[in-house]
């Protein structure tokens, strides 16, 4: 059969960028700036010209790579901007100290999950 569907691989049909007009951006938000998504560290917009649009000037760092890259664009033109989620696991690791219950020979790290504790016997090497 030539029309065969492969379900090997799939995604949930999220895009990993959305469209945004290039004078909505910001300093300190996100764009993708040849292909890799950045930082934006610096932005100016000149004045339209004569015969033509008013330009944005963007410089950008690669949040992976720490990379500079930079791009004009007009400001009516969209940009692609990630889909970036930070999660902050200060409080989790806080959480995870007080769970640390000690033991005659050892730690008991307790952990919880979605369901139930998930719990670890930890002890130290036996010395010779």
């Amino acid at each position: 059969m030539a029309d065969e569907i492969d379900f090997t691989t799939g995604d949930a049909g999220a895009s990993s960028t959305y469209p945004m007009q290039c004078s909505a951006l910001r300093k300190n938000g996100f764009v993708v700036l040849k292909g890799r998504p950045c930082k934006i560290v610096e932005m100016s917009t000149s004045k339209t010209g004569k015969h033509g649009h008013a330009k944005v000037h963007l410089v950008g760092i690669d949040i992976f790579t720490g990379k500079k890259y930079e791009d004009i664009c007009p400001s009516t033109h969209n940009m692609d901007v990630p889909n970036i989620k930070r999660n902050d696991y200060q409080d989790l690791l806080k959480l995870i100290s007080y769970m640390l219950l000690p033991l005659d020979d050892g730690v008991r790290l307790c952990i919880p999950n979605f369901m139930a504790w998930w719990t670890s016997e930890l002890r130290p090497p036996q010395l010779d």
